[in-house]
């Protein structure tokens, strides 16, 4: 998310998507659907752990501000913005998520099956793209430098340009595994893109991991998602327990290793081994 506007006209949108692809090959993640929007974008992807998917947001974020900054001569542009991954770990939560990126286009005042930028048209067509439009791999280093601000090699990509060089999603996503998280079921994706709560995933996705609470909010947060797990608050469950809440609280919420400790009444050292972080990290994590 942004202070400020960051796409301001068509390029700005095009070259956003295009460098979320590119940023994924890159980084070894595969982009399941995307949408980008005059302040953010969002992204659904399949990564082979965190560090690949944290890997990938800040370049993602880096390129774009870069060719931001180059355009507009604004600089300074990552102080305005910020970018968090996070870890889906249930067939709701990816659900809900695969809906809500593309139901963002109504916040542009756009049906959700017209907005411009979005993998939307891609879902559920199986993987067809219209006749006639190029591939990005046949293109001339000029042309490639053109349309996709870049000098990475876009040889053997599936990837399809339409009339107006845009990236056909149908020739980038994972469709597939979209269609599959649905049950290969249409109706099923439409019903709950109509009927996913965007105040819950903007909070679940955006709000919640990205600001930091105090000990007395986050005790509360961690209390109330104990009691939905064990029914139990945190400080009344076995050790074994705590250390299978305690990854999905430092993957969901802006915390720290400190501030997870005294939460959980653990000592740091052993908190920081349960969530993979270093020590080294660890000490520079201050609550």
């Amino acid at each position: 998310m942004a202070e400020l506007v960051l796409c301001r006209d068509d390029e700005d949108y095009d070259v956003m998507v295009k460098y979320l692809f590119l940023c994924a090959r890159r980084k070894n993640v595969i982009v399941v659907i995307h949408i980008a929007m005059s302040n953010h974008g969002h992204a659904t992807i399949l990564a082979a752990g965190q560090e690949d998917a944290d890997a990938f947001k800040v370049e993602w974020l880096r390129m774009y501000s870069q060719y931001f900054s180059h355009k507009y001569r604004q600089k300074k542009v990552l102080r305005h913005t910020s970018a968090v991954a996070l870890y889906l770990d249930s067939d709701w939560y990816v659900r809900n998520a695969l809906a809500y990126v593309p139901k963002n286009a109504l916040d542009a005042l756009s049906r959700v099956e017209d907005y411009r930028w979005s993998g939307y048209r891609g879902m559920f067509c199986q993987g067809r793209t219209p006749a006639g439009f190029r591939r990005a791999s046949t293109l001339t280093r000029r042309e490639k430098e053109a349309c996709f601000h870049t000098h990475d090699s876009l040889d053997n990509l599936p990837w399809i340009l339409n009339a107006d060089g845009e990236l056909e999603p149908a020739s980038a996503c994972d469709y597939a595994y979209l269609e599959s998280a649905f049950g290969n079921d249409q109706a099923f994706f439409l019903k709950t893109i109509g009927t996913v709560n965007m105040a819950e995933m903007q909070q679940k996705l955006v709000d919640s991991p990205r600001r930091r609470q105090n000990d007395s909010e986050m005790i509360r947060i961690v209390d109330s998602v104990s009691k939905g797990w064990f029914g139990s608050p945190v400080l009344e469950l076995p050790r074994e327990k705590k250390i299978r809440l305690i990854p999905y609280i430092y993957r969901n919420y802006r915390t720290s290793i400190p501030q997870l400790a005294r939460c959980f009444s653990l000592e740091p050292d052993f908190v920081a081994r349960i969530v993979g972080l270093p020590r080294k990290m660890k000490e520079n994590n201050p609550a």
